[in-house]
């Protein structure tokens, strides 16, 4: 089978890694030639990715990332490690108030991948181009090439009395037509893909969205050569109410710093610029350990990202697929706030479902094309809903009980004591439990709803100053 694969960023680069290894001939397109990388730091280094304007930014590469590489490339694992890409073991960085921890089976999943983004991708890259099963080119996708059915008159589209129209292929910017059996796009949160089958006179699928209200900058470091990275034990993150932060652990010594604010916050605009950035990490209780003198030293800028948004994308409607032979991956299909760090982990994930789907399926009949969209609605659309709810939640300050306070004053809390909750937590962020899993454990929600009830004795666990503090720190 001939797949061309849009985009070969980590969604990408996942879709041709599934797709090549299992038996098929893929084309991979990017539009941004940055030369090979020598290393991991000239990767770093590496500038000029239009098409990914958030490489530079912090990522993660949660425990299910681990486990799928485990399980369907562990050379791709091997060369990470060799890279310099470590482990983070949830489970030996246990809270202070924890008591009565006893390992359990299930404690070796709970393990995510501390790496930069670039140095992820120049691993992948490495290997992905290497079997020979797939080819990389630098060019810029233009449109598709579609083949609509003879019964097809005006507008196609997903009605009972339209013809679906079957993508063959992909147009380029430099003028070649790559004729394919499937095309994947891969091409993220900004993918053209709806405009292009608008313009083509398809029936576009249905796009729904919410804005996630924030902006964000990062910045990354690394520790001095005889400096380690703090304990643990404290947080290394949290939601102030008015913003929210975040260390990222990263590969050979470095990590990062992401500070998100709301949109309509001028006042802590500021954030997006590097002395007040750097003001409000000594500030964090949670960052000023990781920045303190002789511990790091700053290796970047100040990145910025902003038009942030939770997408999704449906490309089956009314029961019927708008077009056949087209697969979005990914971000173009669903996309979340990247600072909940699901988005790469997501992507992979979602690549593997497609490569299964296509070793099944005719990749241009209408059983693949729904085929993929229940697996879609299955395996990321939840998270997408969570996303929504997280952002709608995240600024509640009502003490009254709901999903945003339980979590605040309940959940956390509780976490940080009991055994069986914090297990039940690390699962859901690290993706391997369904986001509403821990609020059906019966014994979660009872030390949920206990720890919610003692929130007035209990002292706060400060993960950042008030407001008005912190704009005067950063002054």
């Amino acid at each position: 089978m001939r797949v061309v694969v849009l985009g070969a960023g980590i969604a990408g680069l996942g879709s041709a890694l599934a797709l090549g290894r299992a038996g098929h001939q893929v084309t991979l397109v990017e539009r941004d030639d940055i030369g090979r990388a020598v290393d991991v730091e000239d990767a770093f280094a590496a500038r000029g990715r239009r098409g990914a304007p958030q490489t530079r930014h912090s990522h993660a590469f949660l425990a299910r990332t681990r486990a799928l590489l485990e399980r369907e490339a562990p050379d791709v694992l091997s060369a990470l490690y060799a890279a310099g890409v470590s482990e983070l073991r949830f489970t030996d960085s246990l809270p202070p108030e924890m008591e009565g921890f006893v390992p359990e089976p299930g404690d070796e999943d709970l393990v995510a991948l501390a790496s930069r983004r670039t140095t992820f991708e120049w691993v992948l890259r490495d290997l992905v181009t290497a079997g020979g099963g797939v080819e990389l080119v630098h060019d810029v996708a233009a449109g598709l090439e579609l083949d609509r059915p003879a019964s097809g008159r005006g507008r196609t589209g997903p009605g009972p009395d339209q013809a679906v129209p079957r993508v063959t292929g992909v147009r380029l910017a430099s003028g070649p037509r790559l004729q394919a059996d499937a095309v994947v796009d891969a091409t993220g949160r900004r993918s053209p893909l709806v405009a292009w089958l608008r313009d083509a006179g398809v029936t576009p699928p249905e796009v729904v969205s919410a804005d996630t209200g924030i902006v964000y900058s990062t910045r990354f470091y690394r520790l001095a050569d005889d400096a380690e990275r703090p304990p643990a034990d404290g947080p290394i993150g949290g939601d102030l109410g008015y913003m929210k932060y975040a260390i990222f652990p990263a590969d050979n010594r470095t990590f990062s710093i992401t500070f998100a604010v709301p949109t309509s916050d001028a006042a802590l605009r500021v954030l997006l610029r590097d002395d007040p950035f750097d003001r409000a990490a000594d500030a964090m209780p949670g960052t000023a350990a990781w920045v303190e003198p002789g511990r790091s030293e700053r290796i970047t800028g100040v990145e910025v990202m902003a038009r942030l948004v939770n997408r999704k994308v449906d490309f089956v409607v009314g029961g019927r697929p708008v077009v056949t032979g087209l697969f979005a991956v990914g971000d173009s299909q669903v996309c979340t706030n990247p600072l909940y760090g699901r988005g790469c982990s997501l992507a992979l994930v979602h690549a593997y479902l497609l490569a299964g789907v296509l070793t099944q399926h005719d990749p241009g009949g209408p059983e693949a094309a729904s085929a993929f969209h229940q697996l879609t609605d299955a395996e990321l659309v939840p998270w997408y809903q969570a996303a929504v709810a997280q952002d709608a939640e995240s600024s509640a300050a009502s003490d009254e009980l709901g999903p945003g306070s339980l979590v605040r004053d309940g959940l956390l809390p509780a976490a940080r004591r009991d055994p069986h909750v914090l297990r039940a937590f690390l699962r859901v962020v690290n993706l391997l439990d369904v986001p509403t899993a821990p609020m059906s454990d019966p014994h979660v929600l009872g030390k949920v709803l206990e720890a919610f009830q003692e929130r007035e004795n209990r002292p706060p666990l400060v993960l950042g100053p008030p407001r008005g503090e912190l704009l005067a720190a950063i002054a």
